[in-house]
């Protein structure tokens, strides 16, 4: 570049109205800004750099203020990434003034995460919905639209709010506007809202742009700009400016960018010889500017104070690099390539120095405080890093593992003793194992701690973090993982203390794992670190496991307290609670209780991307829909799961997606299916020791074998759970297959141990724990009695209160009933029962189970069988409407897309419903149906 010629400054940014080559794009922004004035919504913006992400969100808040609607900007920024919720300050200080109005505890919980009053950090949902009632209650009066730039550089815990925000913001009258360079995974990539993909610009677009702003180039450098700048707006307003004015004359060949940089690579060559023109303090203030990140004038002002002037941001600003946003008074830089130059500039002790200087400006934040003084760090210093261990308990309190992991990491690196230079790196190995859902990272981090500590065993949380990878990841074995805990907890100092965190997290651990190996011996060590606990076992810890270790034994004595804690769940903001409840409900039948709270923790985790609250959300829901009958609900919901968690290394919980679809093929009858998930299962769980999986799969193959008649194999399987008249201790699977194990007893010939297993259970008062199991207990008693005594107790089974949750053991109570009514001869009686089970089992495609019911149906009488079960009256409502659509025309998968079934359970339906109709193809359906009335 010739210094006699000086290129001239930045072009300004046109208007909107403007802009070259981009109505399509201008006219779908506008339509969003409408459409979220009146009902809210989001909208991504996606593309290359330099492609005009930017220019078109000006375009948009331009337009959006032109249309009376508010507008809110931010910007994420690279070195405000590591500061939790700073992103979030940014976006919502420009709403102060409505914090005040928010009730408590929205107002406290947005306070403190933006730093602006002291308190207790609250979760990451309650700031969520803090926010979100901020932005609503800001657009009652005037239309909202939140506009940011650059969405990969948010910190994770302002993304994390924000995401919750966009995808709960339609009906409002609040619009979110967002923009992120293709290929540097945004986290709004992944969470599927709308987005429209930026591009660059068409040759004549281009060349228009290119002759409008410089028309005094020469076509033959006109057209190699053109060729170079590949349609990218940018490049084509600002590789002109690198050319001298000989060059773009073109009296001189066009050396001036070489070619065999890329076009990214072009452009920060471009910035940075414009902000290397500054003046030294001038490129000084913009670099305190950067490492600050919030722009605000008063901050830049004092750090900068007595080394340069204000006056020398006229400089930047002149040069197109900055300016002042006149709406919030703050300093903002053009583009990120600016921010990027000023950094690759500046020397390591320039950076340190304004890393100081800034510091002692944020004595008010903590936080801030602390990542500038770690910053400016040359050598180990205990005092930073306590600072930043500080931080990290802060802000995973309020939801932010990564921000967390990432701050321990830090203090890790300036721990002067290797002790607690470990012990930081265990923490951040045990959130990642516990939190972030990201599994792939503990091992190196584990071993990272204990190199840092001499080698040796490590703390209470490495054994912890260790445990749990072992335990989810499926690495290791079960065996290993409870002498890892076992010997760490008993390395500490005695009696233990009930109000450390970690040892009681221990403690939880320790009983996942004795429940995953569903072993007596496992929980001696637990109980004895129990009894050593002091002052009290918490009461929560102390709920799960009465109601997980040995629950038919000791779960009577704490529903109460669990009634209670199910009853809150509606109001609890704690994701771990939730989590911690709903296993507690699982074997005492309380999940239903749970669902809208697992519900909104699944939302949550997915809206927070916490694999590990997504998992666990789709666990329990799995579980309570098979207790429920929603069988079809469960495929696609196993197919997600087993998808994310393979992803993430998460094999046990892949593994309980494999038992719920295992029941359903079961039941249905799906024998090839029930028989290749269990095997699967087996293979996986024995070698390691999950003994709870390998009673998964035995209770799966009692429940297909049942069904099939195949008795001798029922009774093999169920007996393997817990052995005929006894409840096999710590081993809370045998709940579930009480009547199981009593029917192919007695079918098989075995009476006297049907007779034992009814005894062991009414003795150790299973019965007093749900309605199911009341019923399934009376129900057991009543297919093990003689003929005289069976229908009464079939009666009192029947008549219990609320069974009608779980449908499918309510049918086969109702199926043994008639099955006994049949054989007594009562056969008026024995139809009704028979009648009610069919229709259940058909209504869930419980084919095996079905031809039972049916089988027996024909043998109380055929006149009375046909007059009573064939017709269009016959059809349960389900299969009404499968028929009506299928003699519409359509196939089997628009059926299941349309009632949200799988095109195979479509099919079962239709091959039943055919025989009730007396038709054999898809043809007949429209004259049967016009028979009589489906009403």
């Amino acid at each position: 570049m010739d210094r006699d010629d000086p290129s001239p400054a930045s072009p300004p940014s046109p208007g909107p109205g403007q802009l070259i080559g981009r109505g399509h794009d201008l006219a779908l922004i506008r339509d969003f800004v409408d459409e979220a004035a009146l009902s809210g919504g989001a909208l991504l913006l996606s593309g290359d750099a330099g492609v005009g992400k930017s220019v078109l969100l000006d375009a948009a808040a331009a337009y959006a203020r032109g249309a009376d609607v508010r507008v809110v900007r931010a910007a994420g920024v690279e070195f405000e990434s590591a500061v939790s919720f700073a992103g979030l300050h940014q976006i919502l200080h420009q709403l102060l003034p409505g914090i005040e109005q928010l009730m408590d505890p929205f107002r406290s919980a947005l306070s403190v995460a933006m730093g602006l009053d002291n308190g207790a950090p609250s979760g990451q949902l309650m700031v969520s919905n803090a926010a979100l009632t901020l932005l609503i209650q800001a657009a009652a009066e005037r239309p909202l639209v939140v506009v940011v730039d650059d969405l990969p550089w948010l910190d994770r815990a302002s993304a994390m709010v924000m995401g919750f925000v966009a995808r709960r913001i339609p009906g409002s009258r609040v619009g979110f506007l967002g923009a992120y360079r293709s290929g540097e995974g945004s986290f709004f990539e992944r969470g599927g809202l709308p987005e429209h993909h930026v591009r660059p610009l068409d040759e004549g677009a281009a060349a228009e742009l290119v002759g409008d702003r410089f028309p005094s180039l020469t076509p033959r450098v006109r057209q190699r700009l053109l060729a170079d700048a590949q349609g990218n707006p940018l490049a084509l307003l600002e590789l002109p400016i690198a050319l001298s004015g000989t060059h773009r004359a073109g009296t001189r060949p066009l050396t001036g960018l070489p070619d065999v940089l890329p076009l990214n690579r072009r452009l920060q060559a471009v910035f940075a010889s414009r902000v290397e023109a500054l003046p030294a303090s001038t490129r000084s203030l913009l670099l305190c500017a950067v490492l600050d990140g919030t722009g605000d004038l008063r901050i830049l002002r004092s750090a900068v104070s007595g080394r340069t002037d204000m006056e020398d941001l006229a400089y930047a600003e002149r040069a197109g690099l900055v300016y002042v946003d006149d709406s919030t008074g703050r300093l903002t830089f053009r583009h990120p390539l600016t921010r990027s130059a000023v950094v690759e500039l500046s020397t390591s002790d320039e950076r340190r120095q304004e890393h100081r200087a800034l510091a002692t400006q944020r004595a008010d934040r903590p936080e801030r405080r602390a990542w500038h003084l770690a910053q400016a760090a040359v050598g180990p210093t205990e005092e930073v890093a306590n600072l930043l261990e500080q931080v990290a308990h802060d802000i995973v309190r309020r939801g932010d593992a990564g921000g967390a992991i990432a701050a321990l990491l830090r203090a890790a690196e300036l721990s002067p003793l290797g002790y607690d230079r470990g012990r930081r790196i265990a923490e951040a190995a045990y959130l990642g194992a516990d939190l972030t859902g990201d599994l792939r990272d503990v091992p190196r981090l584990l071993e990272d701690a204990r190199r840092a500590d001499g080698g040796r065993a490590g703390p209470l949380v490495a054994a912890v973090a260790a445990a749990h990878h072992l335990l989810l990841s499926g690495e290791g074995d079960l065996d290993t993982a409870h002498r890892l805990l076992v010997g760490a907890i008993e390395m500490q100092h005695q009696p233990y203390d009930a109000t450390d965190a970690t040892m009681i997290e221990a403690l939880y651990t320790l009983t996942w794992v004795c429940h995953g190996a569903q072993r007596a011996e496992l929980w001696k060590p637990l109980d004895r670190a129990l009894s050593l606990l002091k002052p009290d076992l918490p009461g929560q810890l102390a709920m799960i496991l009465s109601t997980v270790a040995d629950p038919a034994r000791t779960a009577p004595a704490a529903l109460g307290r669990l009634d209670e804690a199910v009853a809150s769940l509606d109001q609890e903001a704690d994701p771990v609670r939730v989590i911690r409840i709903a296993m507690a409900s699982t074997y005492v039948d309380r999940l239903a209780g749970c669902r809208t709270a697992v519900r909104r923790m699944l939302r949550d985790g997915r809206d927070t991307g916490s694999v590990t609250l997504e998992l666990q959300g789709l666990v329990f829901l799995g579980r309570d829909y098979f207790a429920a009958g929603e069988w079809d609900a469960i495929e696609a919901q196993t197919d997600e799961g087993r998808r994310l968690g393979e992803a993430h290394s998460y094999r046990l919980l892949s593994t309980d997606f494999l038992y719920q679809r295992a029941l359903v093929a079961a039941a249905r009858g799906d024998e090839a299916t029930t028989r290749a998930l269990t095997d699967e299962m087996t293979r996986w769980a024995a070698p390691r020791g999950v003994g709870f999986f390998l009673s998964c799969a035995s209770h799966a193959q009692a429940l297909a074998a049942l069904g099939r008649g195949r008795f001798e194999d029922a009774y093999r399987h169920a007996s393997a759970i817990s052995r005929a008249g006894e409840l096999a201790s710590h081993v809370p699977t045998a709940l579930l297959l009480i009547m199981e194990l009593v029917e192919s007893a007695v079918r098989t010939g075995r009476l006297a141990e049907a007779a034992a297993h009814v005894a062991a259970v009414r003795e150790a008062g299973v019965a007093a724990i749900s309605p199911r199991l009341a019923m399934t207990v009376e129900a057991s008693a009543a297919i093990a009695a003689t003929d005289r005594h069976a229908a009464d107790l079939f009666e009192e089974a029947l008549a219990i209160p609320g069974t009608d949750r779980w449908p499918f053991e309510l049918a086969r109570v109702q199926l043994a009933h008639g099955e006994r009514l049949r054989r007594a001869r009562s056969n008026t009686k024995a139809r009704t029962q028979l009648i009610s089970a069919l229709d259940t089992f058909e209504r869930l495609g419980a084919t095996p189970w079905a031809a039972r019911a049916g089988n027996e149906l024909r043998a109380t009488g055929p006149a009375r069988r046909q007059a009573e079960r064939t017709g269009p009256a016959s059809l349960t409502p389900q299969q009404r409407e499968i028929a009506t659509l299928a003699a519409s025309g359509l196939t089997n998968k628009q059926i299941g897309e349309r009632l949200y079934l799988s095109p195979r359970t479509v099919s079962a339906h239709l091959h039943q419903l055919f025989p009730k109709l007396g038709v054999a193809s898809r043809a007949a359906l429209r004259d049967a149906l016009a028979e009589t009335p489906l009403d």
